[in-house]
C-alpha cells in the first residue's frame, strides 16, 4: 500500500565528508519537497583571502580542506600562474601530476574502501566486516598509504603540501625515493583490480538523466585542458563560469549551481562517461570489461569509476616517474600587477574552480572559490526525490528507504567538511 503521509529526517548523513542532513516531505503518495542541507559550508573563505598575498595564498586554502587540500593549492596556484603569466616547464607540469594523482589515489581509496564498501556488503561499517571482507580492509591501508607516500616525496606532505609553488616546485624531489616507490605503487594496483569487480558485480542502480560535466585534454588526466558535457560542448575553462547559474537554497549553507537551466553532475562517473577513451593504455586494457559499462546515469558507478581512476593514477604514475630526469629548477620570479586570473581542475568529486583578482603589490582583492559538492547538490535532490517516490509507490518501509537514500548520497561522495556520524531519524 502506497504511503499518503510521511516526513523523513535524517541528521548527519554518515560515512561523507562532513555534515548534510536531509528533510523528506511526502504528502498524499507524492514527494513534495527534498532538502539537501549542508550544514557547514558557510566559512567564508572568500572574504578571508582578501588581503592575503600571493605569496601564502596556495598554502591558506588548502586549509579549506584537509581531504581535498592538495586540490585547493593546486587550483590556486593555477590561477596565480594564469593572472600573472607565469611559465611552467615541463617538469614542474609532470611533478603536478604526479601530486595530483597521489592525492586521487589517497582520497578515492578512502571513500571505496571504508565509506561506500559497507553499503555493498549491507553493513554499518568496516568494523562490521567478516571473513573475506576483512581483506579488503587490510588493502584499503596498502593502497591509502601508497597515494600518501606519492604525494608526500613529490609536494612535501600528503595534506597541506609545502613544496608546489606558482611555476614549479620550492623543493625538487629525489628521483631514487620516487622510483624507490614503483612496486609500492604496482601492489597496490593489484589491491583495487580486486575492489573494481566487487562494485562492478553490484547491481545497484540510481539512474536519472542528467547532464554530464568534466575536464578534458589530450590525455586523462585532473588538471586538464578545456571543459567537456554530455551535451556534446567544449568550452574553455575561463569561460566555464560564464555557464553556471548560482541558485540560493535557503535551508543550506551552500550555494547551489545549475549549468545553463540544467542540473548536472560532476565527479569521477562524469570524467569516465566523457573521457574514459583517454585513460592509461595500460589502464584501458586491463579494466576493459569495466569501462563497457560507461557512459552511465546511473550514479552508483561512480565508485567503480573511482576505483578506476586510481588504476590510471597509478599507471601513468609510473609512467612519468620511469621516464622522469629531475633537474635542478628554481620557480620564475613573480612581477605582481592589477590582472585577474582562473584556475580550473578536477578535484576528487569534480571541477574545481578559482577566481583571484590580485592588485599590484600582489595581494588578493577579490576572488570566487566553487567546489564540486556545491555544484552537486541540487542533482542530489532531484535523484533522492526520484527514489523516495518510487519507494514509496513500491510500499517500501521508512527504515529501507532511509538506508536507500544514505547509500544515494554516498555515491556521489559528497565532501563537505569531515566524516561524520549518523545520530537520528525522526519520522513524523
Amino acid at each position: 500500500m502506497t504511503v499518503k503521509k510521511v516526513d523523513i529526517s535524517i541528521q548527519n548523513i554518515s560515512k561523507i565528508e562532513g555534515h548534510a542532513d536531509l528533510d523528506v516531505k511526502v504528502r498524499d503518495g507524492r514527494v513534495q519537497s527534498v532538502n539537501l542541507k549542508f550544514t557547514d559550508n558557510k566559512r567564508f573563505f572568500t572574504q578571508a583571502i582578501r588581503g592575503q598575498s600571493v605569496e601564502t595564498l596556495p598554502q591558506a586554502v588548502s586549509r579549506i580542506c584537509g581531504t581535498c587540500s592538495i586540490a585547493h593549492t593546486m587550483c590556486c596556484i593555477e590561477a596565480i600562474e594564469r593572472a600573472l603569466n607565469v611559465p611552467v616547464s615541463e617538469q614542474a607540469r609532470a611533478l603536478k601530476k604526479l601530486t595530483m594523482y597521489g592525492m586521487m589515489i589517497r582520497d578515492h581509496a578512502l571513500h571505496i574502501y571504508l565509506f561506500a564498501l559497507p553499503d555493498v556488503f549491507e553493513k554499518d561499517s568496516v568494523l562490521d566486516f567478516t571473513g573475506e571482507e576483512t581483506q579488503y580492509l587490510k588493502d584499503s591501508f596498502d593502497v591509502k598509504r601508497a597515494g600518501n607516500k606519492l604525494t608526500t616525496i613529490v609536494a612535501g606532505r600528503a595534506v597541506h603540501a609545502p613544496y608546489p609553488v606558482p611555476g614549479g616546485f620550492s623543493v625538487i624531489p629525489d628521483i631514487k625515493e620516487l622510483r624507490a616507490l614503483i612496486p609500492e605503487l604496482k601492489l597496490a594496483r593489484e589491491k583495487v583490480m580486486k575492489i573494481l569487480g566487487v562494485y562492478a558485480r553490484c547491481d545497484r542502480k540510481y539512474e536519472r538523466e542528467t547532464k554530464f560535466v568534466a575536464l578534458g585534454g589530450e590525455e586523462f588526466n585532473f588538471l586538464g585542458d578545456y571543459i567537456l558535457t554530455s551535451s556534446g560542448d567544449e568550452i574553455k575553462e575561463e569561460n566555464y563560469f560564464e555557464h553556471l547559474d548560482k541558485v540560493v537554497i535557503p535551508y543550506s549553507q551552500a550555494v547551489g549551481y545549475e549549468f545553463g537551466d540544467d542540473t548536472y553532475m560532476l565527479g569521477a562517473l562524469a570524467r569516465l562517461n566523457l573521457n574514459k577513451t583517454n585513460l592509461h593504455a595500460q589502464t584501458r586494457r586491463d579494466c576493459a570489461k569495466y569501462l563497457k559499462l560507461f557512459p552511465s546515469n546511473n550514479i552508483f558507478l561512480n565508485n567503480l569509476a573511482q576505483g578506476i581512476e586510481i588504476v590510471h593514477a597509478i599507471d601513468h604514475s609510473i609512467e612519468i616517474i620511469s621516464n622522469l630526469k629531475l633537474k635542478p629548477e628554481e620557480p620564475p620570479k613573480l612581477e605582481y600587477k592589477d590582472c585577474q586570473g582562473i584556475g580550473v581542475i578536477e578535484a576528487p568529486r569534480g571541477i574545481l574552480f578559482y577566481r583571484i583578482a590580485l592588485n599590484k603589490d600582489g595581494a588578493v582583492k577579490d576572488g570566487t572559490i566553487i567546489t564540486p559538492t556545491q555544484q552537486n547538490q541540487i542533482n542530489m535532490e532531484l535523484d533522492i526525490k526520484k527514489i523516495v517516490q518510487a519507494e514509496i509507490e513500491r510500499g517500501t518501509s521508512k527504515e529501507v528507504i532511509q538506508y536507500e537514500l544514505e547509500k544515494l548520497v554516498r555515491s556521489y561522495d559528497p565532501c563537505i567538511s569531515c566524516a561524520v556520524h549518523f545520530l537520528r531519524v525522526n519520522w513524523i
